[in-house]
């Protein structure tokens, strides 16, 4: 018997993937997204945002299952406002490392996410406003000290070549065993919990679905994607992807994200489904 869609598990990558920034969720994206999960097939996120911004980038989406936020440090269910699971740093290892990239590189801006991926901006720039304009996401400005415990990760904000010094000042230091850091994007760099990542969520969501990890299927774009595209059975890259991406993925979409790379992989699964009136 051929596979339905339901016996396989869709996670996506939300921005340079699904959607952009400038220009929003591609409509062909949106139209074979609903007609996938219409048709059975399971469907949700794996990003770097949290709840708030999936939501907002999202709109009349329904996700078929829990959403992987915060890069693996919340499984929320978008559908009941739930958290399924959370992880949390070390609060004083991060504020130790908070402390000494502030030294190091005084133009960085500083977002904390905590709770429920709510984002508390104790030290702002341009890149820290445009990251809260892009992404729709409110935050609360504030000293360190009075940011609530339950921190899920940390974001440095700046630009291509402050993050690229950074990301290599980094290398090699370490403020404890609790957390991490991780390059995301041009403009962020994060600190994470240990042991924490979209590939650590991505095993958690599949006990909860009942899927094994060999039937789960990611679509990403950057590098921060490499080890999830590993741990899933299935990794698929869009064209826009950096090289190194695409030889890590069994399959490239011919289409960009802004040309809709997900839904040109989307409606190859669903074109696959076979026709009841032949079977």
């Amino acid at each position: 018997m051929k596979p339905t869609l339901q016996d396989h598990l869709v996670l996506c990558d939300m921005d340079n993937t699904l959607l952009t920034a400038a220009e929003g969720l591609p409509g062909c994206n949106r139209t074979v997204i609903r007609l996938f999960v219409e048709m059975g097939g399971r469907f949700t996120v794996a990003t770097g945002r949290p709840p708030a911004s999936i939501r907002a980038a999202l709109g009349d989406i329904r996700l078929s299952l829990p959403a992987i936020a915060c890069n693996g440090s919340l499984i929320y269910d978008m559908n009941s406002s739930t958290v399924i699971h959370r992880a949390t740093l070390d609060r004083a290892q991060a504020t130790a490392a908070i402390r000494a990239v502030i030294a190091a590189f005084p133009q960085i801006g500083v977002e904390v996410m905590a709770g429920a991926g709510e984002m508390y901006v104790p030290r702002s720039n341009a890149y820290t406003h445009r990251h809260q304009v892009e992404e729709q996401i409110g935050s609360i400005a504030c000293p360190i000290e009075s940011i609530p415990d339950g921190w899920l990760k940390v974001v440095f904000a700046g630009a291509p070549n402050l993050i690229d010094s950074l990301a290599v000042w980094a290398r090699g230091r370490h403020f404890g065993a609790g957390n991490y850091f991780v390059h995301t994007n041009t403009v962020y760099f994060e600190i994470m919990p240990a042991g924490v990542s979209k590939a650590s969520a991505l095993q958690q969501l599949c006990v909860l679905a009942g899927v094994p990890e060999e039937n789960s299927v990611f679509i990403g774009d950057y590098y921060n994607d490499l080890e999830i595209m590993q741990a899933a059975g299935y990794a698929v890259a869009v064209a826009n992807a950096p090289d190194e991406v695409k030889r890590a993925a069994d399959e490239v979409t011919l289409c960009s994200c802004s040309d809709g790379g997900v839904g040109e992989y989307l409606y190859k699964l669903v074109a696959a489904v076979p026709d009841p009136a032949t079977v």
